[in-house]
């Protein structure tokens, strides 16, 4: 699906490379070689000196060629390198393996409050973790940060934690001193995309070169997970109230690896690795790329080192919903995070002369149409072909348009460019109508000129309307302002990816859903909320919708986590996140399909939405170490230096009987194989977080489809941290040919806890 022009990084990729010129005698690529630290001579100092020892040995001259050294989250170094280098390095013993660096696109108040955090029952459990999220640093790797926004300032906060090690890195516009006590680190990292674009960033356009955010979308995310408390915030008198972070008390460090262009990979590890070196508790990365086996995916071996060294690590499950097997980020070892909406609101509406008032969304803040409601000409189509109904630019006669309302479909460029080459065309407003690919999802825009944004069936009539023979079309636009108390709410975001897992079905992604629609965060100073460069309105705040925007949510819930219990695990917070969270909306019925309004299920919404206050005392978890990790690696036929790769470790021993299903996930991912494998059985751990005496009992919801046994049906923890097996057999019932997925749920329950896993069903032929 389109994006606003804000939350969509332009694609380098002409292949998954990106070739450059610079001083050599030829063209060099950018590579990521990851190497055994194993194989590291006692000889040198550190790992940078090391690999470019190496590169020396091998006759490459690393003043050139070398861009970084990474060590913390992974052990090898980027570098750009001609052709007749990569068969010197891959024939090297110390390299495990060498893969071209590949281009991420980012993927694009009241959310506190729809969260339950402030609720008065919570408030006491709040209050008493203020002190504790005082000692988190939530990493965010994006586009920057504006510094001087309100939700920055530092406050009553003490010093940053005495093991914090991170820096406020001088560049253009952002000297040290920028940073405080609650922006306590910002770097930038470019090195990957000056080599993959032959030294140049942002052609065409200013940028910063340094950890300033241009762009807003890194400002956005870092004040969702951790913003200071601001009063009055608002997007030109829209959703105006207080704005806050999930975690107000916890610090946060900018690592600035977006640009322009994109997000280069080289980048983005270099981020991750020192990221993890400054100690960072929790990391938010609010982008992504294609589907890739994890070896290759260069997020995926991030994330694991960070998460063996004990970090959250939060990445957004992707923008390319509602369609099917279009998650990203689904290493087991990340919390993957689709989008729900709020209770919250912003009404428009469209009025035809028939008397209709059709509704739609609009954060138009400007003058109305016309001084005074009145109808005007409405206009559908006004060039010699269907790209006229899309408003694509240049495709619209002036002539034609000059006064009128225009109906624009949505789809293949960005909303706000539509009403942009609306207005230039002389029109006075626009309906932006979703066509069948965007179903009856609704994203509020703040516009240049009047428009409201309405749903595939609202927009169809419209359409219908509009190409009446006969008279001459009218419409009149309204707006509504900010509406609280939205049924249904949540409801999952039509472009929020969706599973199955593609790289394996069998962990079930995405993880959860949290809020990702209209959310309003701090913005930067020099963009307008559109992102236009033609816009020149100035906002503190913005509102803008995406999985980039619910993943900072749950990076905010982590950091509260972390507090609450600094003992657990990534995995046993991620599983407390998971198994509390809800499928039911305020109206006590099923979570409901933006796309179409049908229920959704967990290839949608994964666990469900996340319920911060039932978080804290999950009663039981699933923990994971890194041992398990090892093991779901081997059991993915996986090489040993492929699983070196992302362990770093050369000693890793692969278990016999081991089976991808087999990790300790709070999710099941069955699939029946059609001709064999119609029974699975897989085994699980779970280990009492909660009073020290506890009896739980087993409840299973499974289809008609399958029959489930779990053993035992009753789990009695004698003490606290105590860990306890069970096993659970699924036998296929259904026919041959059976082809659509099945869901169901595993819950152990007691009188204060429900630990509840969802449960995918799949057949493969």
């Amino acid at each position: 699906m389109e994006l606003a022009l804000p939350f969509l990084l332009l694609a380098l990729l002409a292949s998954p490379s990106l070739a450059h010129a610079n001083g050599d005698a030829g063209n060099t690529t950018t590579y990521i070689v990851f190497m055994d630290p194993a194989r590291m001579p006692a000889v040198h100092r550190t790992p940078a000196h090391w690999h470019a020892a190496h590169l020396e040995s091998l006759s490459i001259d690393p003043s050139r060629h070398l861009l970084y050294s990474y060590s913390a989250a992974a052990h090898g170094f980027a570098a750009a390198l001609l052709p007749g280098h990569l068969p010197l390095l891959r024939g090297s013993p110390e390299v495990l393996q060498v893969v071209p660096d590949e281009v991420f696109q980012l993927h694009t108040t009241r959310s506190p409050e729809f969260l339950g955090l402030l609720t008065p029952a919570y408030q006491p459990a709040i209050v008493n973790l203020e002190a504790a999220t005082h000692d988190v640093v939530i990493g965010v790797l994006d586009t920057g940060v504006w510094p001087e926004s309100p939700s920055f300032a530092g406050g009553n906060l003490p010093p940053p934690p005495a093991r914090w090690k991170g820096v406020c890195e001088a560049g253009v516009d952002f000297p040290p001193s920028l940073c405080g006590r609650k922006l306590v680190g910002a770097r930038s990292f470019s090195r990957g995309l000056r080599a993959a674009n032959g030294g140049a960033i942002g052609v065409g356009k200013r940028t910063f070169r340094s950890a300033r955010d241009r762009d807003g979308h890194g400002t956005h995310t870092a004040s969702t997970a951790s913003g200071a408390v601001v009063a009055n915030a608002s997007l030109l008198g829209y959703a105006t109230g207080t704005a806050r972070g999930m975690a107000p008390g916890a610090r946060v460090a900018a690592y600035k690896v977006c640009w322009p262009e994109g997000c280069l990979g080289s980048d983005i590890l270099a981020g991750i690795d020192a990221a993890v070196a400054d100690g960072v508790g929790v990391l938010s990365l609010s982008l992504g790329g294609g589907s890739a086996p994890y070896f290759r995916d260069t997020v995926a071996v991030g994330a694991f080192g960070a998460a063996a060294a004990g970090v959250f690590v939060s990445c957004s499950a992707g923008n390319s919903g509602p369609s099917g097997a279009t998650v990203s980020n689904s290493a087991p070892w990340v919390a993957t995070v689709g989008a729900g909406t709020l209770d919250r609101d912003f009404p428009a509406y469209v009025t035809l002369p028939t008397g209709a008032r059709l509704a739609g969304v609009s954060l138009y803040a400007g003058p109305s149409p016309s001084p005074r409601p009145a109808m005007l000409p409405l206009l559908y189509g006004s060039g010699r072909d269907n790209a006229s109904k899309l408003c694509l630019s240049g495709t619209l006669d002036p002539a034609a348009v000059r006064g009128k309302i225009v109906l624009c479909d949505r789809g293949v460029n960005a909303r706000v460019e539509k009403g942009a080459v609306v207005k230039a065309a002389g029109g006075a407003g626009m309906i932006l109508a979703n066509t069948a690919a965007s179903g009856e999802e609704l994203v509020a825009d703040s516009h240049l000129l009047p428009a409201v944004a309405v749903g595939r069936m609202v927009g169809d009539k419209i359409r219908e309307y509009a190409a009446r023979g006969g008279g001459r079309p009218m419409a009149m636009l309204s707006f509504g302002g900010t509406v609280l108390g939205v049924r249904p709410s949540p409801v999952v975001a039509a472009f929020s990816s969706r599973g199955p897992n593609t790289v394996v079905p069998e962990i079930l992604k995405p993880d959860m859903i949290g809020p990702g629609v209209n959310i309003l965060a701090a913005w930067t100073g020099v963009a307008g909320p559109t992102g236009l460069a033609k816009d020149s309105r100035r906002t503190r705040f913005n509102i803008i919708s995406g999985t980039s925007m619910s993943c900072p949510h749950i990076s905010g819930v982590a950091a509260l986590m972390k507090a609450a219990h600094p003992d657990w695990s990534p995995a046993a917070i991620k599983s407390a996140l998971m198994t509390t969270a809800y499928t039911v909306d305020n109206t006590n019925a099923s979570l409901r399909d933006a796309a179409d309004g049908s229920l959704a299920n967990a290839f949608a919404y994964g666990a469900g939405h996340v319920d911060p206050q039932k978080a804290l005392s999950p009663g039981l978890v699933y923990d994971i170490s890194t041992n398990d990790y090892a093991a779901f690696l081997c059991s993915l036929n996986y090489s040993p230096p492929h699983i070196q790769v992302i362990t770093k470790t050369s000693n890793v021993s692969c278990p016999k009987k081991f089976r991808p299903g087999d990790l300790n996930y709070p999710s099941f991912s069955v699939v029946f194989n059609q001709k064999s494998k119609r029974v699975q059985r897989f085994r699980r751990e779970l280990t009492n977080v909660g009073p020290a005496t506890s009896v739980y009992n087993v409840k299973v919801i499974s289809p008609e489809s399958v029959a489930v046994m779990v053993a035992p049906a009753k789990l009695t923890f004698k003490k606290a941290g105590q860990k306890l097996r069970y096993h659970v057999t699924f036998a296929s019932k259904a026919g041959q040919g059976h082809a659509k997925p099945d869901f169901g749920w595993i819950s152990w329950v007691n009188d204060e806890h429900v630990v509840r896993s969802p449960v995918a069903y799949t057949w493969k032929m």
